[in-house]
C-alpha cells in the first residue's frame, strides 16, 4: 500500500477517535505524545490500544502511534500498551540519529515476542529533524533498521530548540533553517532508501497554502505529507492526483522505453531520456493508479 496522507488523532479523545473512523486518510497517527496532556496519558493509552484492536482489519487504513520520545521516560510505557494491538508502525518524536531507530528496534522485538506480534511487523517513522542535534545526522538512518519506513521532519519543536521566534519569512516562506532540514530529511530518505514524508502544514484553514506547499513537496521528491486536521486530507490527495498531461508523457516515456528493450537512452519529442525519467515516469503511473 503506497500511503500518501498521514492523520494526527488525539489519543485521549474518544469523540476524535470516532470521527477518524470515517476519515479517508492512507493512515491515522494515534497520538501519545504532544496531542496529549500529560495528566490524560493513561487513559489515552487504553484508549488507543482498544481502537487498534477494534480495528483490525488494516487493507484500507493503516494506524500508527506516536509515542513519547527516548528520553521522555514515556516511551516503554507507551510501547508496553499498544504493541499487543499490532499497530502497523511507530511514530518516533526528537529523533536524534539512527541510533534512535536502531534502539526502538530492539525494544518493539522485545515486546512483539512478549505479546505474539509478528517479528518485525512493526514499521518506524522517525520525526528526525526536531531537535538541534538531529539536524546534522539526517544520513545516520542507512541501515540503522530494516523496520525504518521513511523518514520525517518537523519544523515545531526544532523552532523551540532553536530559540527562533518564527519559522516562515514575511512572505510566508520557511526561513533557511527550516528549509535546510527538510531538504537533508528528504536527501537523508533516499540515501536509506525509505519513503520521504513532508512534514505538517499547521495553518488547518489555509487550504490554498496547504494546496501549494502539497504539490511542492511532490515535485521536490516527497511521496507522502502528514495533516493535522480532517479537511486537510482530501487537498492532499487531490494535490497528488498527477494531471491528465502528466499521465499522458508518463505513459509515453514507459511505452518507448518498453519498445527499445535494453537500451540506456531514448529520444521522446526532441528529447533525450535516461533511466531516471523511466522510474519518474513509473512513480507518476503508480500514483495515478490510487
Amino acid at each position: 500500500m503506497s500511503l500518501r496522507s498521514f492523520l494526527f488523532v488525539p489519543g485521549d479523545s474518544e469523540r476524535k477517535l470516532e470521527k477518524a473512523r470515517q476519515i479517508d486518510a492512507d493512515a491515522l497517527i494515534l497520538d501519545l505524545e504532544d496531542g496529549v496532556a500529560a495528566e490524560n496519558l493513561t487513559q489515552a493509552r487504553v484508549l488507543v490500544a482498544q481502537f487498534l484492536e477494534e480495528h483490525s482489519d488494516r487493507s484500507q487504513r493503516q494506524l500508527w502511534v506516536r509515542i513519547g520520545d527516548l528520553g521522555s521516560g514515556q516511551s516503554l510505557d507507551d510501547l508496553s500498551a499498544v504493541v499487543r494491538a499490532a499497530p502497523d508502525g511507530i511514530v518516533l518524536p526528537k529523533s536524534k540519529s539512527g541510533a534512535d531507530v536502531t534502539t526502538l528496534d530492539q525494544y518493539l522485538s522485545a515486546l512483539e515476542v512478549r505479546d505474539g506480534v509478528e517479528r518485525g511487523s512493526i514499521r518506524i517513522l522517525p520525526i528526525a529533524t526536531e531537535t538541534a542535534q538531529s539536524v546534522f545526522h539526517l544520513e545516520s538512518y542507512s541501515g540503522c533498521s530494516e523496520r525504518l519506513y521513511g523518514l520525517t521532519w518537523g519544523a515545531e519543536d526544532l523552532s523551540a530548540a532553536v530559540g527562533a521566534s518564527a519559522k516562515r519569512t514575511t512572505h510566508g516562506s520557511l526561513s533557511a533553517l527550516y528549509l535546510l532540514a527538510r531538504s537533508l530529511c528528504l536527501a537523508g530518505a533516499r540515501a536509506a532508501g525509505v519513503e520521504p514524508i513532508d512534514g505538517v502544514y499547521t495553518d488547518y484553514r489555509d487550504l490554498e497554502g496547504l494546496q501549494a506547499e502539497t504539490r511542492a513537496a511532490l515535485r521536490d521528491g516527497f511521496t507522502a505529507k502528514i495533516a493535522i486536521h480532517p479537511a486537510q486530507i482530501e487537498v492532499i490527495h487531490e494535490a497528488m492526483r498527477p494531471s491528465d498531461e502528466e499521465i499522458e508523457t508518463a505513459q509515453a516515456i514507459v511505452a518507448e522505453f518498453a519498445a527499445q528493450p535494453g537500451t540506456a537512452t531514448v529520444g521522446l519529442e526532441g528529447r533525450m531520456l535516461d533511466r531516471p525519467h523511466l522510474r519518474q515516469a513509473e512513480r507518476v503511473l503508480e500514483r495515478a493508479g490510487r
